[in-house]
């Protein structure tokens, strides 16, 4: 495999701070949560959520295909058009076989499981709909995509539960590196805002309990902290060589130097305490990139706001960093978008490296005396930064990590 520098020459979101990168953008900038309670979690333990904003899908995307998708993939694909658009590409111009898209999923869909098993239920199968699979089997999300876009290159979705994003991007980059496509067209997807993902993460205990004051439930590395806000969104990038995006005059954003993936192989639900996975992924990342732990000047932490997680990624970042660089944990603005949650983060990595600002942790006001990290907070943070680490964990032990530089 060549070892081709990769760009980053597009990217769009839709996320619980808006519709567009800016938007996010200008959302996260604040440092406030976006928790709200959520009418359609009415009745529910945790009835609150961070949602999409305003995201009305038939004006965005037309009544026939909002209708026939479920929300996760219409977020994805005003997503994936707002990348594509970033990146100055022309989807009517381009060689569409060497155009790839890889989609992270953790899950499929619950928006309409409650409906259809209720049909079910109730011993009326003839109601169920005709959509229900397509609407909610993974695989649809890159499907759907490349029908939109006219992308005929390599296709699939690819699920590590709450790292899919992440490990979709990197392997798009993957794809780039080996030749098997040239434009890639990556990201994650996700809505966990629906009754039974809501009931299912509850009786985990992996949500916050902070019914009484949403705004202030998600709180990465506090030491009060005591789970997740759900949220959705998405999130796409298009990648390129970098020699690629040159012969056609399309200026990067940023690098994709790094990845790096590993499984903790210790639990089902519950990350490694000693952080052991994770570091590995890190480093990987820093040996694909060609650098050391002193050469990352920012860390955009998985921080999900449980217990366990962010005890485990403190440990792993100190594992591998002598001083670790400052932190961010962007789930304590836009809730937990678990498939989604990595290109999301990856995405917002980019842009921080863009603007030398390093957004705010919503919510950090009373350190954990456990752990020993500098986590921006109250406002945002001027930084001078060449490379930055995403990363993300999930479910199965699954760990996977990203490394960004300037272009």
């Amino acid at each position: 495999m060549t070892r081709d520098a990769i760009a980053v020459t597009g990217l769009g979101m839709v996320t619980a701070g808006g519709i567009g990168a800016p938007a996010t953008w200008q959302s996260l900038l604040t440092g406030m949560s976006t928790a709200a309670t959520d009418p359609q979690l009415a009745g529910l333990r945790q009835d609150f959520s961070c949602r999409v904003p305003g995201f009305d899908p038939q004006e965005l995307l037309g009544k026939r295909l909002a209708w026939r998708l479920d929300r996760a993939t219409q977020m994805a694909l005003v997503a994936a058009r707002e990348a594509v658009a970033d990146a100055r590409l022309d989807p009517g111009a381009w060689t569409a076989p060497r155009v790839a898209v890889v989609m992270g999923v953790g899950t499929g869909s619950f928006q309409h499981y409650e409906r259809e098993f209720g049909h079910l239920g109730s011993g009326r199968p003839d109601k169920v709909s005709a959509l229900a699979l397509p609407r909610s089997v993974p695989n649809m999300v890159a499907g759907e995509l490349a029908l939109d876009l006219g992308a005929q290159g390599p296709n699939f979705v690819v699920s590590t539960a709450c790292a899919s994003g992440t490990t979709a991007l990197g392997l798009a980059r993957d794809l780039l590196r080996s030749h098997s496509c040239d434009i890639a067209i990556a990201g994650g997807a996700e809505s966990m805002c629906f009754r039974v993902p809501a009931a299912c993460f509850a009786q985990m205990g992996a949500l916050s309990r902070r019914r009484h004051d949403p705004a202030h439930a998600s709180r990465p590395f506090d030491r009060d902290r005591d789970g997740f806000v759900l949220g959705e969104g998405s999130a796409v990038l298009v990648l390129e060589r970098a020699a690629h995006a040159r012969a056609r005059h399309a200026p990067a954003r940023a690098l994709l130097a790094g990845y790096g993936a590993s499984c903790d192989a210790h639990h089902f639900t519950a990350p490694a305490p000693d952080g052991r996975g994770l570091a590995q992924a890190v480093r990987s990342a820093l040996d694909d990139a060609g650098m050391g732990p002193q050469d990352i000047d920012h860390l955009n932490a998985h921080g999900t706001s449980t217990p366990h997680n962010d005890a485990a990624e403190d440990r792993a970042f100190r594992t591998v960093f002598p001083r670790p660089a400052p932190v961010t944990a962007l789930k304590s603005v836009l809730g937990h978008a678990v498939g989604g949650a990595g290109a999301i983060e990856a995405a917002a990595t980019v842009l921080a490296l863009e603007h030398q600002i390093i957004p705010p942790t919503a919510n950090y006001d009373t350190p954990d005396p456990a752990m020993d990290l500098d986590v921006v907070h109250k406002a945002p943070r001027p930084t001078r930064m060449s490379a930055a680490l995403s990363t993300s964990s999930g479910f199965g032990g699954q760990n996977a990590a990203l490394i960004l530089t300037s272009a």
